[in-house]
């Protein structure tokens, strides 16, 4: 295997990983307006992603450093053709995570209702944006002869790509249900469960349709296995969720995003970022690659410091991995700094 497919691959492996893990982090903070009944509950939620919502974004900070790298044209184009909704999803993670650590310094409920605001827009943002933005890749984007994007913030809003958007929005809504369920104790936990099915047969619905359109536009047999596969896992959320079988409910829809990421990279190869002007001016893993050099370099690098960041992660999930109910949040913590 060419070292540009090997990268190819590790880059939609790292994609999968932040959309898998940061996907349920945005559904809590999504769904904190519609779950929490009162701060405690607030709390509650907040903490189940406290220990790792930072971590899961080293995933997306990975990916674009490896993209920079080992594809330095795909780099340049998606970054100067996608500026906008790039810009509005990194500042709209900024402020997510200022409000994390700023919410809790001060006792008065506006300061808390003012961030939770940040943190619920900060979190519907990007979990939009990024289905805007990969729906938009893998349909082709204007691109000339220069490797340039030609079009607009405006040709990134066609139906597709809102329909990307929307996917995206529900399937890590539903994400993050499965996860409160899972992670929590008391009637959030019952309600995040109903939440889970309802938000899934929403998510299922669009899914299907955006599936179904992508598998006629750019899909193959190895995309239509892996979207097939993905909508069955959907599915089986659903129905695990409605049995109170938390486990198995997330690991459905985690196991439905990886899948239907892993299904739009498969569709894209060799392909990076089509262009709709003139398939000739399409960006490939060869004609947008870096030097065989930097990717022999990379690949060492790759080596030895990727099972350490799979490590640590993974130790990390393990130390949290309790639930989180009320009595683990006291009234004196609620008065000092909640």
């Amino acid at each position: 295997m060419e070292l540009t497919t090997v990268w190819f691959c590790l880059i939609a492996v790292l994609w999968i990983g932040y959309f898998t893990l940061e996907g349920f982090d945005f559904g809590v903070g999504m769904l904190l307006p519609w779950l929490a009944r009162d701060d405690r509950e607030r709390r509650i939620m907040i903490n189940t992603i406290g220990p790792v919502w930072d971590g899961n974004e080293v995933w997306v900070l990975t990916a674009g450093g490896a993209t920079f790298a080992a594809f330095p044209e795909w780099y340049a184009t998606l970054f100067s053709g996608f500026y906008l909704p790039l810009l509005l999803i990194l500042l709209a993670l900024i402020v997510r995570g200022v409000a994390f650590e700023y919410r809790h310094q001060r006792p008065e409920a506006s300061w808390h209702s003012w961030w939770d605001r940040a943190i619920i827009v900060g979190s519907y943002v990007p979990a939009f944006l990024w289905g805007v933005a990969f729906a938009n890749i893998v349909r082709g984007v204007p691109i000339d002869a220069d490797k340039e994007f030609t079009g607009s913030m405006f040709t990134l809003l066609n139906p597709f790509g809102l329909l990307g958007g929307l996917v995206t929005l529900l399937l890590f809504l539903t994400h993050g249900a499965t996860f409160l369920a899972l992670k929590t104790d008391g009637e959030i936990r019952f309600r995040a469960r109903r939440v889970a099915v309802g938000s899934g047969l929403l998510a299922a619905a669009a899914a299907v349709a955006f599936l179904v359109w992508t598998q006629f536009l750019t899909g193959n047999a190895g995309s239509l296995v892996l979207f097939l596969v993905a909508a069955l896992a959907l599915v089986g959320a659903i129905a695990m969720a409605y049995a109170g079988r938390e486990g198995w409910a997330f690991i459905g829809t985690f196991v439905c995003i990886g899948l239907a990421v892993a299904g739009l990279f498969v569709g894209l190869f060799p392909d990076v970022m089509p262009s709709s002007t003139s398939e000739a001016f399409s960006l490939t893993t060869t004609n947008a690659s870096a030097t065989d050099y930097t990717l022999k370099v990379m690949t060492i690098v790759a080596a030895i410091f990727t099972p350490i960041v799979l490590g640590y992660q993974a130790w990390t999930y393990w130390v949290f991995r309790k639930r989180i109910a009320e009595h683990h949040i006291s009234d004196q913590e609620l008065e000092a700094v909640a």
